[in-house]
């Protein structure tokens, strides 16, 4: 009698397993021209973890970032600037020490500002120099509610400081004028994309070069074409467990494990696919001959660092706010 009802308790066991393995879900929080990256991402994590569900979130990162605060119930955020992470940190969200907890600073894989032009680039735009012409309208999102913008105004304004010397008074003239050329501030970096590619506004879309990559690909070098600048800032793409959020939901150990799997060969060789650089050596090697050569400086020794630019550039008052004025 005891041999069958141990039986029969392994049975139901086996039958209730994977209904448990079903409740598991998580949702991911991330920027807003990710949104095809993270699904093939999240197939390839599921097919590898059955029963799991992965939900996602797309919009600019600082409004996401912003959500998450409000109510947003993000189990993790993947997103494309530190300092939207760091809100979270010192909003309680997330644990302070969350870039020591996956490598390469919590970054998975990285990217740089880049050119989307038209067919032909009738407009010859080959760098940062080229958007400071009368003749050039550029197109990028709104500073306040996107990333990808931010990342846009650091590496012209790291452009400029070396291209003028460190003269404030010619850096400022230099992006007040960019600013100026764009014909609407849209708040996500897809939304942008919208502006430039279907309804043809401005001359040269800014944005991730995975992004550039990956319009090229879907309308074709007859319509847009990408342009990779001589040089360029580093963009790094953080990730973090939302520690308040995983925790209600006690999803900690899944988050970790979700978040583990961007950093695997699969995981990498995804992300490459989807035109972002990875740090794994293998990987990178396979993809090799689809990135060209660049020059990127960091936000450390530009400008000293992510905490150094959210006080300056990005705080109430900075520098963005002076020369982004009412737009």
């Amino acid at each position: 009698m005891n041999r069958l009802l141990i039986l029969g308790t392994a049975i139901a066991a086996l039958f209730v397993q994977p209904a448990f393995a079903q409740e598991q879900k998580l949702l991911n929080a991330s920027y807003d021209i990710a949104r095809e990256l993270f699904v093939a991402e999240n197939e390839a994590f599921v097919k590898a973890h059955p029963g799991v569900t992965i939900d996602q979130s797309h919009a600019g990162t600082s409004k996401q970032a912003r959500s998450i605060v409000e109510g947003l119930e993000a189990d993790v955020v993947t997103f494309n600037q530190v300092t939207d992470v760091e809100f979270l940190v010192k909003q309680g969200f997330v644990s302070k020490d969350w870039q020591k907890a996956f490598p390469n600073s919590a970054s998975p894989f990285y990217s740089f500002p880049a050119f989307l032009v038209r067919a032909g680039n009738p407009k010859n735009i080959k760098g940062w120099a080229d958007l400071g012409r009368d003749d050039v309208h550029a197109v990028f999102p709104n500073p306040k509610t996107s990333g990808n913008a931010r990342y846009t105004y650091l590496a012209a304004y790291a452009w400029a400081k070396e291209e003028f010397k460190d003269d404030a008074e010619k850096i400022d003239a230099y992006i007040t004028k960019i600013f100026d050329s764009v014909p609407v501030f849209d708040t996500g970096g897809r939304a942008a994309t919208t502006t430039f590619v279907e309804r043809g506004q401005g001359d040269v879309l800014i944005t991730f070069e995975a992004e550039t990559r990956g319009i090229e690909k879907q309308y074709g070098k007859d319509k847009v074409l990408s342009v990779i600048p001589p040089v360029s800032l580093l963009a790094e793409f953080p990730v973090a467990v939302v520690d308040r959020v995983a925790k209600k939901h006690g999803t900690e150990e899944l988050a970790k494990t979700y978040l583990d799997f961007l950093y695997t060969e699969e995981g990498q060789r995804v992300a490459a696919e989807f035109g972002h650089r990875v740090h794994d050596e293998k990987v990178a090697g396979e993809f090799k001959d689809q990135f060209p050569e660049i020059r990127l400086v960091n936000v450390d020794d530009v400008f000293g660092g992510w905490s150094k630019i959210q006080s300056e550039h990005f705080a109430s008052g900075g520098t963005l706010d002076k020369l982004y004025g009412s737009r």
